[in-house]
């Protein structure tokens, strides 16, 4: 066996997952002989994964269970997060109603996939949530009349390191996933975000929204045009992520911001600016500058050291250029900002 080969990460469960299994323990409990140490349930594509329960309550109607939440290998904020579900019987008629308990978030904002003021759980998760309280209702022999509450607990405070405060996600989390898998180091769920971002600046009739590669470029190019929150995509390193989506929905002003290394990448026509994804090409930078010392340093930040206002002015245009292609014919005005490690804008391209 080669030893140099990286150990297999291991995938955790989505909060969608996690809620599924609370509702079907707590189900257990209102329904049946009390809520059970750890529950199955089965995913969109089929898994049954086991879900152990943290914590349980049952009272007059209603019943508790909760789920920690395992993310896997995957770097989620949510990782450890305790997850809960109150089922109680609801008014004959009723149907099942969703509701968000402390630390899950409520959607004020129009553009993403539930309607204004409804919990910030998604489809996927509800739909799943929906299968389990059938299948246990017609085990039980009881009505589908079911209020669900789900909350997270300290979900508010978590809520401030994901992207809900600037999709208009009040309150805490949202309960996620489409197939109720975490795969690790995924850049799908990132990219995904950066979409509805996208699409909540539209449905809110922004004409200008900006995707930066770190927290220093953001507040720059927010400074520069005075743009709302709303209007800031929380692009990182996914660069291609922003602009794809932005060739098939339009807004009319896009701004990239970025320092002199993340956007010599892009100029050189990478489209994600991740350190263990892409790399400047020194070879042809030297050949750019016309200085064959070039191909000899480290960092592009040495070259425009040497090179100041030349590089970075020539960076900032053939980044646009490269820009410009992702987007292809859409109607959209394209700018690079380029800024310093201090923030200072050193080359604008538009």
């Amino acid at each position: 066996m080669n030893s140099d080969l990286p150990p297999k990460l291991r995938r955790g469960w989505t909060t969608g997952a996690c809620a599924t299994a609370a509702v079907k323990a707590a189900l257990h409990g209102l329904w049946g002989r009390g809520v059970p140490g750890e529950v199955t349930i089965t995913l969109p594509k089929g898994e049954t994964p086991i879900f152990a329960v943290e914590e349980q309550a049952t009272g007059d109607n209603w019943s508790e269970a909760a789920i920690i939440k395992d993310a896997g290998d995957d770097p989620d904020v949510t990782h450890g997060a305790l997850i809960r579900a109150h089922v109680a019987d609801a008014a004959s008629g009723q149907g099942i109603r969703f509701l968000a308990g402390e630390g899950v978030g409520t959607v004020t904002k129009p553009g993403l996939p539930i309607p204004v003021g409804e919990p910030a759980i998604n489809p996927v998760p509800r739909q799943m949530m929906k299968w389990v309280i059938h299948e246990t209702a017609e085990a039980f022999g009881q009505s589908t009349d079911v209020d669900i509450t789900i909350s997270v607990r300290d979900g508010e405070a978590l809520a401030q390191k994901t992207w809900n405060p600037r999709l208009g996600i009040k309150g805490g989390l949202s309960i996620l996933g489409t197939t109720g898998i975490v795969r690790p180091f995924s850049c799908a769920a990132w990219i995904a975000s950066i979409h509805r971002g996208i699409d909540v600046a539209r449905a809110e009739g922004l004409t200008h929204v900006a995707g930066c590669t770190g927290a220093t470029s953001e507040r720059t190019v927010q400074a520069l045009y005075g743009l709302s929150d709303g209007a800031m995509l929380d692009m990182g390193d996914f660069v291609g992520g922003v602009l794809k989506y932005l060739a098939r929905h339009p807004v009319e002003h896009a701004t990239i911001g970025g320092g002199i290394g993340k956007l010599t990448k892009l100029a050189q026509g990478a489209r994600d600016l991740h350190s263990g994804r892409s790399q400047v090409n020194f070879d042809t930078l030297a050949d750019w500058l016309g200085d064959p010392d070039v191909k000899s340093m480290n960092t592009a930040l040495q070259a425009y050291e040497k090179h100041g206002n030349t590089m970075a002015k020539l960076i900032a245009s053939k980044a646009r250029d490269e820009a410009a292609k992702m987007l292809r014919d859409a109607d959209v005005t394209l700018d690079i900002v380029m800024i310093d490690r201090k923030g200072a804008v050193i080359a604008r391209a538009d």
